[in-house]
């Protein structure tokens, strides 16, 4: 026992005083967060940017102020000068592209004929919102030819807004759902690069001694199974100390915010301290609201099972690839057992964007964050949704279940790779290391 607590010190100590640890456990939490913002920028400027686009009509439907401008989208009617000059202008301009509406009585047939010229391809939204306003302005036609009150139409559209609430009267919104939705997406996310990351450390580090021949010196005086063990909890101390301090981080960061936005910790307004202008104001803010929604969240306990869920997840997935860092020689030569162990990985992350989204607690959400090597990242993303605690448990005991029996494998590959040299190790070679 005092050899792997050794050990673990060693491989802790040699990874947290690396200069690169540090440096990322300070800048990571920045470097998401101005991430988020780039992305959030570049959208916002992508959506925000406004197209010109002419058009020529022969169908005379469309008058000089039918074609409406958008939030995107600027119209220029290019109707007197034809259909060929329009060309030649629009081609030499900046203009996006440029509309043609075919000459004809039937709507229909002009709604089937609609053309649209450009030297490049048109993004789909832009395409997707020339549809619609077109669309509508052909509606509103074939409506006045079947002589249909388009105002009174108008009148009988109802706008439905369905507040959300469990039967305990705790209510929700659409938009705590998407919150739920990213945060869930979030943590699956970062538990399936975090096992990759740190497993392939471990890896790396038993490949590094293993062809520097240091790993003969050490087994002289420890047994594979603890050095095995001891690089995987010290690469796991490691992790949780830079999730501690990404967690210390988080923290002050939402003290700062409720001083910043009015907000105390335990998701109320302090009605107290601010005037009754400044808070109608503040609670039109949508960053304050925001805010508020995610601070009525369970934070640390979703916090603690991320923790624990990265803890099982990784010490699993850490001793395949400890065992597959002792049967090659090199880097290279673990690719060909690198997919085996990442289709896993990619399966849970497919299953909880494609499934948990829309049906979290449905058979196969519930199912796939049962299985062990899929229920770090499928459990996490469904725990903001809400998750019995009894099945978080089961979970968290067939995971670590898992994690004794194929830590037992691996040890056993372990011992008897760690100093094999210069032999190129199959499936066929591994299965006869697990029969001695």
């Amino acid at each position: 026992m005092n050899k792997l607590i050794l050990i673990i010190k060693r491989e802790f100590i040699a990874k947290v005083r690396n200069k690169t640890f540090i440096i990322m456990t300070l800048l990571s939490p920045l470097l998401m967060i101005g991430m988020i913002a780039l992305v959030a920028f570049l959208t916002k400027s992508s959506l925000e940017k406004k197209s010109t686009i002419a058009y020529v009509d022969e169908s005379g439907y469309f008058l000089e102020n039918d074609l409406k401008d958008s939030n995107t989208i600027h119209f220029e009617n290019l109707t007197s000068i034809g259909l060929v000059q329009a060309k030649v202008i629009v081609s030499e301009s900046t203009q996006e592209g440029l509309l043609f509406f075919p000459r004809n009585e039937n709507i229909d047939e002009v709604a089937k004929n609609i053309q649209f010229f450009s030297t490049d391809s048109p993004g789909i939204v832009t395409i997707s919102e020339l549809e619609s306003i077109i669309a509508k302005k052909l509606q509103n036609e074939k409506m006045l030819q079947l002589n249909v009150d388009i105002q009174m139409l108008e009148k009988t559209k109802v706008n439905v807004d369905i507040n959300l609430s469990n039967f305990s009267g705790e209510k929700s919104s659409k938009l705590i759902n998407g919150i739920k939705i990213g945060l869930g997406m979030g943590a699956g996310y970062m538990i399936m690069l975090f096992i990759i990351v740190y497993g392939a450390m471990v890896m790396r580090s038993v490949i590094e001694e293993k062809t520097s021949r240091i790993i003969e010196v050490i087994i002289s005086s420890v047994r594979p199974f603890q050095l095995m063990l001891g690089k995987i909890f010290g690469m796991a101390a490691a992790g949780l100390t830079q999730f501690f301090i990404w967690g210390v981080l988080l923290f002050i960061g939402l003290i700062i915010s409720s001083f910043v936005f009015g907000i105390d910790l335990s998701g109320n307004l302090k009605t107290a301290q601010i005037p009754a202008e400044q808070m109608e104001v503040l609670t039109q803010g949508k960053g304050q609201f925001i805010l508020l929604e995610i601070m009525n969240l369970p934070l640390f306990s979703m916090f603690i099972l991320f923790i624990m869920y990265f803890l099982c997840g990784y010490l699993l997935y850490s001793s395949i690839y400890a065992s597959i860092g002792a049967a090659v020689d090199n880097e290279t030569d673990s690719q060909q057992f690198m997919l085996p162990v990442l289709m896993p990985l990619m399966i849970a992350v497919y299953v909880g964007f494609a499934t948990v989204i829309n049906d979290p607690h449905g058979t196969i959400a519930t199912v796939f964050s049962m299985i062990p090597f899929t229920s770090p990242i499928v459990m996490l993303m469904r725990i903001p949704f809400g998750v019995p605690w009894w099945q978080i448990l089961i979970s968290l005991l067939i995971l670590f279940i898992t994690f004794l029996g194929v830590v037992w494998i691996a040890a056993k590959i372990y011992r008897v790779g760690i100093l094999m040299y210069g032999k190129k190790v199959n499936y066929r070679e591994i299965y006869k290391w697990l029969k001695y």
